[in-house]
């Protein structure tokens, strides 16, 4: 499950600058958010909840906690009474009596009002102003705030207690640490059994932040580099730790996703070798295992992409060895396991080739598998074309031929004795 907040003070005060409502700002968002996602091959959840449309159980949610006297109301707000959570603080580790409100370098309060009775007191519903959306309560007409929608979502969703949650580490206090006195105040239950956060992301060594004005976009990342070589940027750094974007970053994934990528379209060769099974492989045990271990280990990716790697390497040799000398190193069975245990691994991982320009199946020259946008006897005529000009020395039509042939992504591989192999880069 994946939630959406799709109403709360700032998508509010983006509607009114844009001169537009709540739902065309969040319908505008929550599309380009799927765009993106689809884009860097994140699988759909199986639901994606909505705030606006889980007011009932916003509301009952309210009232339990009101019936319980964790929460009361105040002028058509109702807020939560935190002091009289008394674990309230255990995710976190923060105290309250440890808190100076609106110190600096401590934890600032919420939102001022003078309806609280409490400064740490936070809002489960605020009263409705002159041209916001409203719903009608047993309060008075008004919206929920931020953390109840969470608590509420996941209760319809996924019941009272839940095995994992995640988000942002910004938001494990005050966000987190309200969802839980808000659901375990009423359930008397574990709200999760594990909490997952991810680190902060920075850009070339400072946190992403508005007021430092160096946002970056995921759909502008997406147009300077590969979606997949992206998502290999993101792998290679534990998801509890910073993640610094920078260029050298971005092309060295860039770099690693074409040496991966290489070595899982490398199957349409060692195909064709006597002794490829049709059969699937099992696959290789030590990999897995070690793999495995990795990824049990709190999601270790960086470790288990370097076996990947190291299989994608042995791949890429014997490739090498297929494309140059005809012929291969490593037995046949032993190709096919390597490769089906990339294939799976890298699946595990959300890293696949897609299909597309530069995409299709490589090819020796040797056997005819085609390509996209030209034939191979289209490219054979080309490469003896070239070799032509070659003879007689035009260079400037040589390298025309093979510029075209790169533009379709077909690589050129020019042997000692005069013969000319090509592949897909």
């Amino acid at each position: 499950m994946q939630n959406f907040t799709d109403i709360d003070d700032k998508i509010l005060k983006r509607a009114i600058a844009e001169n537009s409502s709540m739902k065309e700002v969040a319908e505008k968002y929550i599309a380009a958010y799927f765009e993106d996602a689809d884009r860097l091959n994140i699988l759909r959840a199986d639901s994606y909840p909505r705030a606006t449309h889980t007011i009932d159980g916003i509301q009952r949610l309210i009232h339990e906690l009101e019936q319980l006297n964790y929460a009361y109301a105040s002028d058509g707000d109702v807020y939560y009474a935190v002091r009289q959570f008394p674990e309230y603080g255990k995710l976190s580790g923060r105290r309250l009596e440890e808190m100076q409100a609106g110190a600096s370098g401590r934890v600032d309060i919420e939102e001022e009002s003078d309806k609280k009775k409490d400064p740490f007191d936070f809002a489960l519903w605020k009263a409705a102003k002159p041209g916001e959306p409203a719903w009608e309560s047993p309060w008075g007409a008004g919206r929920p705030g931020w953390h109840i929608e969470c608590s509420a979502m996941v209760r319809q969703e996924l019941g009272e207690s839940i095995d994992i949650h995640a988000g942002g580490m910004d938001l494990t206090f005050p966000h987190h640490e309200n969802e839980i006195a808000q659901s375990e105040a009423v359930t008397q239950k574990p709200l999760a059994r594990f909490w997952m956060h991810n680190g902060f992301v920075n850009m070339d060594g400072e946190k992403m932040s508005k007021s430092l004005g160096n946002i970056r976009l995921t759909r502008d990342l997406l147009k300077e580099y590969d979606p997949m070589a992206f998502r290999l940027f993101v792998l290679q750094a534990h998801y509890r730790k910073p993640i610094d974007f920078t260029a050298e970053g971005l092309e060295a994934a860039e770099s690693g996703w074409n040496t991966l990528k290489e070595a899982l379209k490398f199957s349409s060769d060692f195909s064709k070798l006597p002794g490829w099974s049709t059969l699937p492989p099992e696959l290789d045990q030590d990999a897995v295992s070690r793999f495995n271990e990795a990824m049990d280990d709190d999601f270790n990716t960086p470790i288990a992409l370097s076996v990947l790697f190291e299989l994608a390497k042995d791949l890429r040799r014997e490739g090498n060895l297929l494309i140059h000398e005809g012929q291969t190193q490593m037995p046949v069975e032993e190709l096919q396991r390597y490769w089906q245990t990339l294939a799976s691994l890298a699946q595990v991982l959300g890293l696949e080739v897609k299909p597309g320009a530069g995409d299709a199946t490589l090819s020796t020259g040797v056997s005819g598998t085609g390509t996209v946008g030209l034939t191979d006897a289209e490219i054979e005529a080309l490469i003896q074309q070239r070799q032509e000009a070659r003879k007689a020395k035009n260079w400037a039509e040589s390298d025309r031929i093979r510029n075209e042939l790169q533009s379709y992504g077909i690589t050129l591989i020019d042997q000692k004795d005069g013969t000319t192999r090509w592949h897909h880069t």
